[in-house]
């Protein structure tokens, strides 16, 4: 929908760099019961799709983050760890788009995050 969300997301970039984990942290009003969340990361650069990733948070049974379960208008306040490889990001800004789907076939979407990262030198 149009209407505004409150929706915060923090990660310090500069600490970042080099670092195997990264720690992030996440504030959150859903306007929906979260029983089933898939998240859909896209990076875009120069009109080209530099990075894709889809992840499957939160399916209902053995669920293991702190998002799986939050009913609609609770506030979500979580902090978490973000591992795994790192992708070179050469230096120019670049479109981020992350989405997230209450439903496997991505039609039923719960929200929509679209933002710049600016990548000031060669990193990550």
């Amino acid at each position: 929908d149009s209407t505004a969300h409150i929706f915060m997301f923090n990660l310090t970039p500069c600490s970042t760099v080099n670092k195997s984990v990264w720690k992030a942290a996440l504030t959150w009003v859903p306007r929906g019961d979260i029983h089933f969340l898939k998240i859909v990361f896209s990076v875009w650069y120069d009109g080209a799709k530099a990075l894709s990733w889809k992840e499957l948070l939160c399916s209902g049974a053995d669920d293991e983050y702190s998002v799986c379960g939050t009913l609609k208008g609770e506030t979500l306040v979580s902090t978490f760890d973000i591992k795994g490889s790192r992708t070179r990001f050469p230096k120019g800004n670049y479109s981020v788009i992350v989405q997230g789907f209450s439903d496997d076939s991505e039609d039923n979407r719960l929200l929509c995050l679209n933002f710049t990262m600016i990548v000031k030198r060669d990193a990550f």
